[in-house]
């Protein structure tokens, strides 16, 4: 059962409207089912709008940032815990320590390397836990493609690909990471071994 999320999305709203949009409907999602949400720590674009839809509608919302990244963040209001950390090392392994299951929404760098991290972990056989990449108006499609194209060119495994979920919604996401059957990673180095 999952019972806490750790959500990676950016610290800019963007130009497209639906990533703020979404950004709020996933953390309402999340407070529906009861499950806490786990996240970045900041105030500001997708980031701030995920912990802001969470808290409206009475979930449980914990952040775990960089000391040096609190003046720029600031501390949102009515967030049950908030860690500050020394790094962003500490920050991942917190962030996968207080979670059950992974999501990716559109973000910048630190998105990117955050979810490729938490992937790596998951096909090193460091965690059993689900990750999903909310897929929103295409957004990951040229990264989704590249993994697939690491398992036709036989540098990734089938199976350490089939690890990686794909949602184009926020609705219905408890749902798929609940019916999640994340694979027992073995003989990762040799990807014909599927």
């Amino acid at each position: 059962m999952i019972r806490s999320v750790c959500v990676f999305a950016g610290a800019s709203d963007g130009l497209i409207p639906v990533y703020r949009q979404s950004a709020l409907e996933l953390g309402e999602e999340l407070a529906a089912h009861g499950v806490r949400l786990v996240y970045g720590g900041g105030t500001s674009g997708l980031m701030g709008a995920l912990a802001q839809g969470c808290l409206n509608a009475g979930g449980e919302v914990v952040g775990v940032i960089p000391e040096a990244m609190v003046p720029r963040e600031g501390k949102l209001s009515g967030v049950a815990e908030l860690h500050i950390v020394q790094s962003m090392h500490e920050r991942k392994a917190m962030m996968e320590r207080l979670s059950d299951a992974f999501i990716a929404m559109p973000g910048r760098f630190g998105t990117f390397e955050e979810i490729c991290e938490i992937i790596t972990w998951q096909q090193l056989g460091l965690h059993r836990k689900p990750v999903a990449i909310l897929n929103l108006n295409g957004y990951y499609d040229a990264l989704l493609g590249q993994f697939d194209r690491a398992v036709e060119d036989g540098l990734l495994t089938l199976q350490a690909r089939r690890g990686v979920l794909e949602t184009m919604e926020s609705e219905g996401v408890i749902a798929l990471l609940e019916a999640a059957n994340v694979p027992e990673v073995r003989h990762f180095l040799w990807p014909d071994q599927t």
